[in-house]
């Protein structure tokens, strides 16, 4: 059984900010997979799908981005999944708007729902697909930036990103994560 966890906020005030890039991959999974979000437990909403015979679990956490982890310790906890076999994507500062790179460790880098994760997983050690949101410039506040929506001429960057991280992660669910890694962060 493998997991992907799109980060985000719940609430349609929400929907279209830049911390919500990790929903918005679900919602394209949830789509090509036919896998539909329809089971609210584990503080989140999920489906179960199956993918060449592999069942796989696609999670929207709704505790709040800043609890994330919670809700993927819970699922992991009940479905024993082991921690090679999830997957969390989410926003990034650090890149620029639109790049995707992937990793299968590193530090939370500030970003509050993977310091949750983290904290809740005891680790740093799991795969990851960071969305590029840029940074904010004239003085705007990081909180306010993250929760703002891309600006016309980011949007079908995003949406390319948006693609391709689904597309990472559909490559994902047939082949190991190092090689992933390697065709999509070119």
């Amino acid at each position: 059984m493998k997991l992907i966890v799109g980060l985000g906020n719940p609430g349609k005030q929400f929907e279209q900010t830049r911390h919500n890039v990790g929903f918005k991959v679900i919602d394209e999974l949830s789509s090509r997979l036919n896998t539909p979000l329809n089971q609210s437990k584990f503080k989140g909403m999920y489906g179960i799908g199956v993918h060449k015979g592999d069942k796989v679990v696609l999670l929207k956490p709704l505790t709040y981005m800043n609890l994330s982890g919670e809700s993927i310790r819970a699922i992991i906890d009940y479905y024993q999944i082991n921690l090679e076999d999830i997957v969390v994507i989410y926003d990034d500062l650090d890149l620029p708007v639109g790049k995707i790179r992937l990793r299968q460790k590193g530090s939370a880098g500030g970003h509050n729902g993977i310091k949750s994760t983290v904290a809740h997983l005891g680790t740093q050690e799991f795969n990851r697909i960071r969305i590029g949101i840029d940074r904010p410039i004239n003085g705007m506040k990081v909180p306010d930036y993250v929760l703002g929506s891309f600006y016309d001429d980011e949007q079908e960057l995003i949406k390319e990103a948006i693609l391709k991280s689904s597309d990472a992660c559909e490559a994902w669910l047939e082949k190991p994560f190092i090689q992933v890694m390697n065709e999509f962060n070119q």
